[in-house]
């Protein structure tokens, strides 16, 4: 099938069809951000790709996207689990070794307000970046296995920063440590997707993270009609800390770490 050039507007009514799986694609789409392809019938997507750090596709037939992938330098494959899987079997002969493979992980969503989890949640503010920068990194040496700071120390403060400016980071701290904080990694008119909920980790298993994500979710959902994120599978205490607070299992995505 040939790829295309897709508009906005074909994108946002793409993902409109299903905008929790396809909230990261609407949010990079929304704003100016990223290389999109596409299939199409009659004028509607069928399948949608984007490249960048990440590639993330969705739809049908992602298979057909391995040319238009190819030529970039991914970190990661990471999208619902179906779309995935289709694409990189078609890539998988001539893309490097991989790192680690995580499919099933869960897809929680939430579209009821919790209860209160009385706390000093806040959104955080550029006084908070050099106190933030460790934490993010810390989270994403947890969930990635790798030190942002050591590959790339400029971008990752620089991305941190911007998280903070645009209003899509939040902590709560008390005393020097952090018990509870997180990001979105995508912003739209339907949903929010959080990712690196972190706790300091001499201050874990207190109950923190579960509410920090109470009140948090009581934030967002005065805004949005729902939020969602993604878990490793195998992460008993996260799964415990969302299920705990209401949210419920949906789809699966499958994340290809290169």
């Amino acid at each position: 099938m040939e790829l295309v050039e897709p508009r906005l507007e074909q994108i946002l009514e793409f993902c409109a069809r299903d905008p929790v799986e396809r909230v990261f694609l609407e949010d990079v789409a929304r704003r100016g951000l990223g290389r999109f392809s596409a299939t199409e019938r009659d004028g509607r997507l069928t399948a949608l790709c984007q490249a960048g750090a990440n590639v993330v596709p969705a739809g049908e037939g992602c298979g057909v996207f391995a040319s238009a992938v190819t030529r970039g330098r991914a970190r990661m494959l990471i999208g619902e689990e179906r779309a995935v899987s289709e694409l990189w079997n078609a890539l998988a002969d001539s893309w490097p070794r991989v790192r680690e493979d995580r499919p099933g992980q869960p897809v929680y969503v939430l579209d009821e307000p919790p209860e209160p989890g009385e706390t000093e949640l806040r959104a955080a503010t550029p006084a908070d970046l050099d106190r933030l920068i460790p934490a993010c990194a810390a989270a994403h040496r947890e969930e990635l296995g790798s030190d942002p700071l050591r590959r790339d120390p400029g971008g990752f403060r620089w991305r941190t920063r911007a998280q903070i400016e645009e209003g899509r980071s939040w902590l709560w701290q008390s005393d020097g440590a952090i018990l509870f904080k997180a990001e979105a990694s995508a912003w739209t008119p339907a949903a929010v997707q959080l990712q690196q909920v972190w706790v300091d980790p001499e201050v874990r298993n207190q109950g923190f993270a579960q509410r920090g994500m109470r009140d948090l979710c009581r934030l967002l959902l005065a805004r949005v009609p729902c939020v969602c994120l993604f878990v490793r599978a195998e992460n008993e205490p996260a799964l415990r800390v969302y299920e705990a607070i209401g949210m419920r299992r949906t789809i699966s995505y499958r994340s290809i770490i290169l």
